[in-house]
């Protein structure tokens, strides 16, 4: 399991690394479920439709609503059948057409993943996830079986192949955020000058 220290280290040369230089968050070391799918559309295409996280319940089999609690936080509510769980998600990292990193705002489990965006030969995307759970108490033991590990990796793939049916049946994307995020936090083109403590004088 990755300690938490380890989730604040950037890797160096690490797959989807932008030519600038600039390494991204990679919150995975080891023991996590990593699935990849291709779909046939373009990078911006997947990674736009992807950024529309209110439309996962139109595809996901335990997605059942998605809402915006802050410009990097969403509130998401899963389930099967009669049964919900609400939790609060914090996107970490993200640059556009490339990557997206998220945590868990929960202590108990916590998990965390994050999700790459590749070019194929074919003109097409390869969409990888990468996901971590961080149980607590006795759950801790279970998640380590084998068997849990089958069954978590299961749903990914499972939630990646209904993002592919329902990316390539639109052809295009429905929406898009187009945003960078660093350390939990928005980046903007033009940054606001820093605020004086001193109350501005009236001119004129």
């Amino acid at each position: 399991m990755a300690h938490e220290e380890d989730a604040h280290q950037a890797v160096p040369n690490a797959p989807g690394t932008p030519a600038d230089g600039v390494t991204r968050r990679r919150p995975l070391r080891e023991h996590h479920v990593k699935e990849t799918v291709e779909v046939a559309v373009p990078v911006r295409t997947a990674y736009n439709q992807w950024t529309q996280f209110k439309t996962f319940p139109r595809f996901s089999t335990v997605v059942r609503g998605v809402e915006q609690v802050r410009p990097t936080v969403t509130a998401w509510t899963i389930g099967y059948g009669p049964l919900r769980h609400r939790f609060a998600v914090e996107i970490v990292e993200q640059d556009p057409d490339a990557y997206l990193a998220w945590r868990g705002l929960e202590q108990h489990p916590s998990h965390q993943g994050e999700v790459e965006f590749r070019s194929t030969e074919s003109g097409g995307t390869a969409i990888t996830v990468r996901m971590l759970l961080q149980p607590r108490g006795a759950a801790r033991l279970l998640t380590r079986s084998s068997r849990a590990a089958r069954l978590t990796a299961r749903l990914v793939r499972g939630e990646l192949v209904n993002f592919k049916r329902f990316i390539e049946g639109l052809g295009q994307e429905g929406g898009a955020w187009r945003g960078t995020i660093r350390n939990g936090r928005v980046q903007h083109d033009h940054p606001e000058p820093p605020r004086s403590r001193v109350a501005q004088w009236p001119v004129g």
